[in-house]
C-alpha cells in the first residue's frame, strides 16, 4: 500500500509542475509604486492597476500564471497576488491572456480605457480566462506585491 501511494505521488507531482507557464519579457514601462501608497483615488486618468484574481484552485496546481499582451505588445507574466500599474491613453485596447492547464488556454478581450478606468482584474478559469474592469482593489490587497519584470 505504501509503495502504491509513493508511485501515485511520483506520477501526480510532475503533472502539477507541467502546468508551469514560462514568463514573457515585458516591453512596457511599469508605473513604480509602493504598496503602502496604492490608493484607489490616485488611480484613473490613465493610471490603471491590473491584478491577478486567481483563486486557490489555480494556485495549487500551478496554473495561475497569466501571460498578458496588450495590443500585441507583451506586458509580461502576472502571478497570483501580483499587480502592475500602467499608464494608458484613452482608447480601446486588445488584451490577450494565456495560461496553461494541460493545454494552452487563450482568450482575447477588448477593453475601453477612459479617465474613469482604475482597476482591471484578470484570472484563469477552467475553460478560458476572465478579464473584468472592477474599479475596486481586491480583498486583502495588502498581501499583493508588485509584479517583477521577468
Amino acid at each position: 500500500m505504501k509503495t502504491l501511494k509513493l508511485l501515485l505521488l511520483l506520477v501526480v507531482l510532475p503533472l502539477f509542475n507541467s502546468c508551469g507557464l514560462k514568463p514573457i519579457s515585458s516591453e512596457y514601462t511599469f508605473v513604480k509604486t509602493d504598496i503602502d501608497h496604492v490608493n484607489i483615488d490616485e488611480l484613473g486618468d490613465g493610471n490603471v492597476l491590473i491584478y491577478s484574481g486567481a483563486n486557490i484552485l489555480h494556485t495549487v496546481d500551478n496554473t495561475a500564471r497569466l501571460n498578458v499582451w496588450i495590443d500585441n505588445i507583451p506586458l509580461g507574466q502576472i502571478r497570483p497576488s501580483e499587480y502592475a500599474i500602467l499608464n494608458f491613453k484613452p482608447k480601446a485596447y486588445q488584451f490577450k491572456l494565456l495560461h496553461i492547464d494541460f493545454v494552452n488556454m487563450k482568450s482575447e478581450h477588448t477593453v475601453e480605457i477612459d479617465k474613469n478606468t482604475k482597476v482591471i482584474m484578470i484570472k484563469p478559469t477552467v475553460t478560458s480566462n476572465k478579464l473584468e474592469v472592477t474599479n475596486q482593489l481586491p480583498p486583502k490587497f495588502e498581501k499583493y506585491k508588485y509584479a517583477e519584470k521577468r
